[in-house]
């Protein structure tokens, strides 16, 4: 199993419970996928820099899991179906190097 980082970004119309089942429903189709969700951070109603689907802000959302790479397929396309859903995006976190700047 890898690793993986969801980014969602949710309608901003939906109230805090709407926002709670829609992770649960999120966190369950991780699940049923045989992957197993570390952890989920609510980041709260942002402004976005442009807008997505006529919607100038959106609830951001953040879980990570670890789940297999066949299983992101099914995801993304369950994902996209649903309407709550402004945008969506899996990141593979990676090690980052950091280098000092030379003065």
């Amino acid at each position: 199993m890898n690793t993986y980082e969801l980014i969602l970004i949710l309608n901003p119309q939906l109230s805090d419970t709407e926002v709670g089942e829609f992770i649960e429903k999120a966190k369950k189709l991780v699940t049923d996928e045989k992957g197993e969700v570390i952890s989920e951070d609510k980041l709260g109603r942002r402004k976005l820099s442009h807008d997505i689907k006529k919607r100038r802000d959106g609830f951001y959302v953040f879980l990570k899991m670890n789940l297999e790479a066949t299983a992101l397929k099914t995801i993304k396309h369950h994902l996209e179906l649903q309407e709550a859903v402004l945008r969506s995006m899996f990141f593979k976190p990676g090690k980052v190097k950091v280098v000092a700047l030379k003065k």
